[in-house]
C-alpha cells in the first residue's frame, strides 16, 4: 500500500538536497544545508581555550545554541540543542584539544519538515569545514508512520504538512561510511564497522516495535544516497584542514 503525497514523492524518496560551505567567513567553519523548502545554515567557532561548567578539562567540550527563525528559543529547540550536542560529541575526537570548547551556532532559516536532521546534516558540514577531528561524519533522516493503522507505511524526508498528518517519527543518526569521508592517512576507527551502527534515535509519537524496526531499515537505506551526496560534496569542496587548531 502506498501513501500519495501532495509533491508527488514516493515514500522513500528524498527532497532536493543542496549543501555549500565555508558561507560565513567570521565563523571557523560553516554550512547552508537545505532538503526541500527546509533550509538552515550552521556556524562553528573554536576550539577556544577553557571549558563550560560542569564539563571535563580533560576532553573537549562542544556547545550548541540554536536560533529559531524568529521568536525566543522554546522548550523544543532546547531539547534540540541538547540531541545535537549529544550526537556532536559522540562523533567527534574530543581527546585532541582538551579544555576547549567549540561552539556551534544553529539558525533556522526556513522550517518545512524535518528540521533537526537538517540541522545535524549542517552541523557536520560545518565541523568539517572547520577541521574539527572527527572520527566519522553522521547523516541524519527522518521517518514518519502514517495513521492508516497499517504496519509498514513509513515515509522518509516528510514536509511541516507530512509531520502534522503522521501518527508518529523517528529522527535518525547514521554513521557516514568511514571510508568516504575520512582523509587518507587519518587514524582507523576501531570496534564494529561504523556502518552497521546508529549515534542517535529519537521519536515523537507511539509507533509500534515493528514500525520502529522498518523506519531503522528505510532510514538506513536513504542514508546511503546522503552519504553519497556528501562525499561528492566534500570532493567538489575540498576542506581547509587548517583552519582549526
Amino acid at each position: 500500500m502506498e501513501v500519495d503525497r501532495e509533491d508527488g514523492r514516493s515514500q522513500n524518496q528524498l527532497r532536493p538536497l543542496a549543501c555549500s560551505r565555508n558561507i560565513l567567513h567570521r565563523a571557523h567553519g560553516s554550512a547552508s544545508w537545505s532538503q526541500g523548502d527546509t533550509k538552515v545554515l550552521a556556524a562553528v567557532y573554536g576550539p577556544k581555550a577553557g571549558t563550560k561548567k560542569n564539563e571535563n578539562p580533560e576532553k573537549a567540550c562542544i556547545e550548541v545554541i540554536w536560533k529559531p527563525k524568529t521568536g525566543q528559543i522554546g522548550k523544543l529547540e532546547k531539547e534540540y540543542e541538547m540531541i545535537l550536542k549529544r550526537t556532536l560529541q559522540s562523533i567527534c575526537i574530543l581527546t585532541v584539544n582538551p579544555n576547549t570548547t567549540t561552539s556551534v551556532m544553529i539558525q533556522v532559516v526556513n522550517d518545512d519538515g524535518a528540521l533537526l536532521p537538517s540541522a545535524i546534516n549542517a552541523a557536520c558540514m560545518a565541523l568539517v569545514d572547520a577541521g574539527i577531528p572527527m572520527r566519522h561524519l553522521a547523516v541524519s533522516i527522518s521517518c514518519c508512520v502514517a495513521r492508516s493503522g497499517v504496519s509498514g507505511l513509513v515515509i522518509l524526508d516528510p514536509t511541516k504538512l507530512e509531520e502534522q498528518k503522521m501518527k508518529a517519527f523517528a529522527y535518525l543518526v547514521f554513521p557516514n561510511s568511514v571510508h568516504s569521508v575520512l582523509p587518507e592517512g587519518s587514524p582507523s576507527v576501531q570496534g564494529e564497522p561504523i556502518e552497521n551502527g546508529i549515534i542517535t534515535s529519537v521519536t515523537h509519537g507511539t509507533m509500534s516495535v515493528d514500525d520502529y524496526f522498518y523506519c531503522l531499515e528505510r532510514g538506513r537505506a536513504a542514508s546511503t544516497k546522503l552519504s553519497d551526496f556528501l562525499r561528492r560534496n566534500l570532493q567538489q569542496q575540498p576542506t581547509n584542514s587548517s583552519k582549526a587548531g
